[in-house]
């Protein structure tokens, strides 16, 4: 059995229009801020080390006021303005038509992370998809991995499985999971580390 396991934005799909609208729209609304440029966005989002709640809004953790605000906000937002990257669409079908089993691991709401990829055409070729919502934490923490791989009977040395995601909190999820982390350059992260780097989908074909 071989298993591929995607991240969703910044992998998968270019979300980052959509997200910084909903994060602007919170941030006129419960804090009078001015708007950010997504390009801000997506630099914090990938930092290693960051106080996310304290970039987007000012605030040294996240106000429930804030987090109610912004996914009542993103629910439709979400499915206005996502794309799938260039070849995703065609490397998901091949691995799928090739008999690898596929899943998604997302630090994003699982709810919005099944409407994005039902809404994109995708939905029927994964397996899982599956949110800190679902496994109780948040990449790196392994624990949506680890409930992906229980799930499908994954058996280490019997069987292959692959981690692909734009940040090092995908890879180094991969490595506590003791799979192979591949990291793309092509989403949110133009430059990272991975046990495997690729800069087109494309290239999980010969992988795989």
């Amino acid at each position: 059995m071989r298993i591929v396991i995607f991240d969703m934005d910044g992998t998968l799909i270019d979300s980052q229009q959509d997200i910084t609208c909903s994060i602007n729209h919170v941030r006129a609304v419960n804090h009078a801020l001015p708007a950010v440029e997504s390009r801000s966005v997506v630099e914090w989002i990938n930092r290693p080390l960051r106080n996310l709640p304290k970039l987007f809004y000012g605030t040294e953790t996240y106000e429930a006021r804030d987090r109610e605000l912004f996914e009542a906000h993103y629910h439709e937002q979400c499915i206005k303005n996502p794309v799938l990257y260039p070849g995703i669409r065609e490397t998901v079908e091949t691995l799928h038509a090739g008999g690898v089993r596929l899943a998604v691991a997302t630090n994003a709401p699982s709810s919005f992370a099944t409407r994005m990829i039902t809404h994109l055409g995708l939905a029927g070729y994964f397996e899982h998809i599956v949110g800190p919502d679902i496994a109780g934490a948040s990449k790196p923490d392994p624990a949506m991995l680890h409930l992906i791989l229980d799930t499908l009977g994954f058996h280490a040395g019997e069987h292959r499985a692959w981690m692909v995601g734009d940040n090092s909190k995908d890879i180094d999820a991969a490595r506590q999971a003791g799979i192979t982390g591949i990291f793309s350059t092509w989403g949110f992260s133009a430059e990272g580390e991975g046990d495997i780097v690729i800069e087109h989908p494309a290239a999980l074909l010969e992988i795989v």
